[in-house]
């Protein structure tokens, strides 16, 4: 994540797990692969958990795929599920990312991503800022001159409460020197009820990343007013710094193993994320729903997860979200 300054055991132990071969690709595969998503289907993680399945599948690394979705405060009602029921199994993954990591910071909630494994960062992905088609809210201009008139008044949806864009509401609120405690921000548990509510005008606006209302702004139902990112991710659709606003922030996703497994499981874990990520069937994916390939595996994404932590704490602590 950033924003103005960088943000940013043994095979019998593993039932479901098949080695096959050392060629020179040396991919990982498995019988069959549990993905926990903790949140509602229809969201970021969500999609991406859908992606490695189609990729995985697309190359022959997995065979077959168990999906769960528990959704709820960021990630954080599902998470102590996944925590205490796949301890120590190394065929099942975790998708989560940088809007977990707010949550468990802002809901103050004692699992958090310190219970699980890492194993990669995947993708990351700008934010976009959106009206419904018929929102008397023209541009960004007008968007933010409401926002500094009366933050009360305009309802914003979004991700869970001290997520990516609730920070980004928060950071644009400060900008016009406001402070992000007086915004109407209304947190929804997956992409799809935050998308019904903006199409349904219940909120006067929504923020969310690119890939979530792609469609919808294609289509004609939703008007972008701006992306998050460095450069833009929509044609037409200026990014925040563009139009004046000194706000630069990356939604990253990544995928995490249960605790309690062994340093073969987790090897193994790696091997095979390091094997999809290079396949085409990966890539095209990537492209097609507009992510920025970003995958770090390792001890480099255990420092990243630190970083990253600490710089979400400091900056939820300066917009006013955390104590």
């Amino acid at each position: 994540m950033t924003t103005r300054r960088s943000l940013i055991a043994a095979t019998a132990a593993m039932p479901a797990l098949t080695l096959l071969g050392r060629d020179a690709s040396a991919q990982q595969r498995f019988n069959s692969l549990y993905v926990f998503v903790p949140a509602g289907p229809g969201g970021g993680w969500d999609g991406l958990g859908r992606a490695i399945e189609q990729a995985s599948r697309g190359a022959g690394l997995v065979n077959s795929f168990q999906f769960d979705n528990v959704g709820g405060a960021g990630g954080t009602v599902g998470l102590p599920r996944f925590v205490s029921q796949r301890r120590g199994r190394g065929d099942a993954i975790m998708v989560a990312g940088a809007v977990m990591v707010g949550a468990v910071i802002t809901n103050r909630t004692p699992v958090g991503i310190k219970d699980v494994t890492p194993i990669a960062r995947m993708t990351t992905e700008p934010g976009v800022i959106v009206v419904p088609a018929s929102s008397d809210l023209r541009d960004l201009a007008g968007f933010m001159a409401a926002l500094r008139a009366n933050p009360g008044a305009v309802s914003v949806g979004g991700g869970s409460a001290g997520g990516i864009d609730h920070i980004t509401l928060g950071l644009m609120l400060k900008s016009l020197g406001r402070n992000a405690r007086e915004a109407s921000y209304v947190a929804f548990a997956g992409g799809g009820p935050a998308q019904a509510a903006i199409l349904g005008a219940q909120v006067r606006a929504g923020i969310s990343g690119v890939s979530e209302f792609a469609e919808q702004i294609r289509a004609g139902r939703m008007r972008a007013l701006a992306t998050t990112g460095d450069t833009r991710s929509l044609d037409g659709v200026p990014t925040l710094k563009e139009s004046g606003i000194d706000i630069v922030i990356g939604n990253w996703r990544g995928v995490f193993g249960a605790p309690g497994i062994n340093a073969t499981q987790r090897q193994a874990l790696s091997d095979y994320i390091a094997a999809l990520v290079a396949t085409p069937q990966w890539k095209e994916i990537v492209a097609r729903q507009g992510w920025d390939e970003a995958y770090l595996g390792g001890a480099d994404f255990e420092r990243f997860l630190a970083r990253d932590q600490a710089d979400t704490e400091q900056v939820l602590r300066d917009i006013g979200l955390a104590g």
